[in-house]
């Protein structure tokens, strides 16, 4: 018998042991004969009923199955491998199952996936593993749809519509009747959403809900950013009208229940365009030359309370949204710009945290609780970072947010530069204790009234920022501490940062040998410090954003929790978010389950709290992918006026169909695709991070500097092509 005939007789045998497992199961406490199996799995030739009646018997004696009764067969309760796992869509079509408690992703073919989607939660048979081989499976049922709204673009026909999907990894278009294509015209951007999807059919069926616009267009483009996602643009207007009608004045019988700082010397440092200020800090020095610090945090609960259709919202979106070109808030206007803000020369509600610090930086005393303020004066990190250099509050007109000519007062000045020493003793002794600096690059882009980019620039950490920064750690670590040391234990939210993972710490390891650096593993201590070192060692050089973006993917996700195992990246046994309410959901959960233990409360529980920490850490995660697809689409409109230039880039991310490009000087990220690679055949080699050409040996590898030139722009898909140039020596 030849190679090839022996391979096809071994498929066909192995395609009706699949069957039989999946038959018996699907539905493990029946039994079926083997006419029954063969029906269910379309076995009809008399050679395959043969084969498949001979395989019941193998499996039967082997104890892979049972005979219940004579020629019915069920499945052997140690044969039951259904498993309840994610879905993994590929590039290809195919996906890969993730399923906890088990070390390997299962394989699942693009025609075993049995109409699941990307990130959908489905039961998986895995097929019984062959040695060497990789677990394999398919989809038995779908337990619940990641999404049913998805963007796309409508291709109108005479009769009905069908709605193809931007996202890759959506492998079906959306069937969409006349009568539910509303007013869509062909080649506009929506959103459909799948209503049905009936057996033997190929597409779901489904009906427009919005119409975003044509695609390419700016506020089209942003928005369909946003519904991918699942993040929403806008507040229904009933979540207005209600936030509109709120009491935002300040009292006197309020204020009586509260402690009075608004005649202690207080300023807010933000960015020179921040609409909303959530934090102030107080200083006063006081008689025994210790000093009184107050981290001061908007009363967003004050406003936001359980069980209305305002909190509800909130809850939902859990988090502020931070675009290239837009802020999507949490909150209403009204609140977020004005109610919570807290702006200078104006009354407001805050929760402090107030500390004694002495000289060294060390606290001798805490308090916690509702306050009101008046902040002297708003700063920007230009500003404040000025002073910081300088020791002066004579702000030059060029940095000022006031206009020109303008002064602080000594005593301002006096505080800052007190502030920012102390800053740096607190920090100085986090990077001691183990904490991990990222000072990662930020793109943000200069944009014209039309939302144009002009020009890219980085946002960089000075000292005004991590003075600011600083205290809220401070603040944050201090009454997730004040919680988290009571006894008995008290429901609280935290944030947490596990450990990293070695074998990503190791897989970081091999790649930043390439440029002439190491990490030390002897021990936990050991690994933070060479962390550290790595990270102050790359800045400045070529491999810099490539080194800060492999680092930071191989720590574990800043993920909230009940559950406190404290925070990796920061040292601290005890952390949690309390400082931005306006943005952050889980603050105001921390607000209020901090107040309620002052006031004598008992615990809640932890069950109800654990969920909400779970939905605010899914929603985080998806307004950062959000904002990362904003920046990248950003980076394709400016690159669309650079089509005729070279430039220099570093290469990021190396694959089996292509190179990944930094560009350096602006942090733009293209492909270069090995197909359009000239003057050789480029071969893969996932060991060296490389490709190599086949004739010339040529060789591509991470982290090499190379010429490259725009290839093609693609808003709507968000692609940046380049073509390669050559190696820059």
């Amino acid at each position: 018998m030849s190679k090839k005939k022996k391979r096809t007789k071994n498929s066909r045998k192995n395609e009706i042991t699949k069957g039989i497992f999946t038959v018996l199961e699907k539905e493990p406490k029946k039994s079926f004969n083997y006419k029954q199996i063969a029906a269910r799995i379309g076995v009809s030739e008399a050679h395959d009923r043969n084969q498949l009646i001979k395989r019941l018997v193998q499996l039967k004696e082997k104890k892979r199955i049972v005979e219940e009764s004579r020629g019915n067969y069920k499945a052997a309760p140690s044969t039951k491998t259904y498993h309840t796992g994610t879905v993994d869509i590929t590039g290809r079509g195919n996906a890969y199952i993730v399923v906890e408690g088990i070390d390997d992703d299962v394989f699942v073919p693009f025609n075993k996936l049995n109409k699941a989607f990307h990130k959908d939660t489905v039961e998986v048979y895995i097929y019984p593993r062959r040695k060497g081989r990789k677990l394999e499976g398919e989809i038995i049922n779908i337990l619940k749809r990641n999404k049913t709204s998805f963007v796309g673009i409508v291709d109108m026909q005479p009769n009905f519509a069908f709605v193809r999907p931007s996202d890759f990894r959506m492998y079906t278009d959306v069937f969409v009747s006349k009568d539910k294509i509303g007013k869509a015209t062909d080649g506009d951007k929506v959103i459909v959403e799948m209503t049905e999807w009936p057996e033997n059919t190929d597409s779901p069926y489904g009906r427009i809900t919005e119409i975003l616009g044509k695609p390419g267009e700016h506020d089209t483009e942003i928005h369909s950013i946003l519904a991918e996602y699942g993040l929403p643009y806008n507040f229904p207007p009933e979540i207005e009208r209600f936030a509109n009608q709120l009491d935002t004045s300040i009292k006197k019988g309020e204020i009586s229940k509260r402690r009075d700082m608004r005649e202690v010397l207080t300023f807010t440092i933000d960015p020179k365009d921040a609409k909303d200020f959530d934090d102030a800090l107080s200083f006063e020095i006081l008689e025994n030359g210790n000093y009184e610090i107050g981290i001061h945090i908007a009363d967003v609960s004050h406003y936001l309370k359980p069980d209305t259709i305002l909190d509800d919202e909130a809850y939902n979106r859990a988090t502020s949204v931070y675009l290239v070109d837009r802020v999507v808030p949490m909150l209403p206007e009204v609140l977020s710009n004005n109610a919570c803000s807290l702006r200078p020369n104006e009354e407001k509600y805050t929760f402090s945290a107030i500390f004694e610090i002495d000289n060294s930086a060390a606290v001798k005393k805490q308090w916690f609780g509702r306050t009101v303020i008046n902040s002297n004066e708003r700063f920007a990190y230009e500003e404040a970072q000025y002073i910081i250099e300088n020791k002066n509050g004579t702000i030059p007109e060029e940095i000022s947010i006031r206009g020109k000519g303008y002064s602080v007062s000594k005593e301002v000045v006096n505080a800052t530069l007190t502030l920012n020493r102390l800053a740096k003793v607190m920090r100085e002794q986090r990077m001691q204790k183990g904490a991990i600096s990222f000072d990662s690059i930020e793109v943000r882009f200069n944009l014209n009234d039309k939302n144009e980019p002009e020009n890219v620039y980085f946002k960089e950490s000075k000292d005004a920022n991590k003075l600011i920064e600083e205290f809220m750690l401070l603040a944050n670590r201090k009454v997730a501490a004040f919680i988290g040391r009571q006894k008995p234990k008290k429901t609280f939210v935290y944030r947490v940062h596990d450990e990293p993972d070695e074998d990503k710490l190791q897989a970081l390891n091999g790649i930043i040998s390439k440029f002439g650096h190491r990490l030390d593993f002897k021990d936990k201590k050991s690994v933070s410090a060479s962390l550290n070192k790595l990270l102050d060692d790359v800045k400045g050089q070529k491999e810099q954003n490539l080194v800060d973006t492999l680092a930071v993917r191989s720590m574990s996700k800043a993920i909230y929790t009940t559950d406190n195992i404290g925070h990796y990246g920061l040292a601290f046994d005890y952390y949690s978010h309390f400082t931005s309410p306006i943005r952050r959901y889980p603050d105001v959960m921390v607000h209020r389950l901090l107040q309620h233990y002052l006031d004598g409360g008992k615990s809640p529980k932890a069950e109800t709290y654990e969920l909400k920490c779970k939905h605010s850490s899914d929603m985080e995660n998806l307004a950062a992918n959000a904002e990362r697809d904003s920046i990248k689409y950003m980076q394709i409109k400016f690159m669309q006026d650079h089509q005729d230039e070279e430039f220099v880039g570093v290469i990021s991310g190396v694959t089996e169909w292509g190179i990944y490009v930094e560009i350096i000087e602006n942090k733009c990220e293209g492909m270069v695709r090995i197909r359009d690679i000239k003057g050789d055949y480029y071969i893969f080699d996932e060991k060296q991070y490389a490709i190599i050409g086949e004739r010339t040996k040529k060789t591509y590898t991470l982290g090499d500097e190379v010429i490259v030139m725009v290839k093609n722009t693609d808003l709507v898909k968000r692609h940046l092509d380049f073509s390669l140039i050559g190696k820059h020596e």
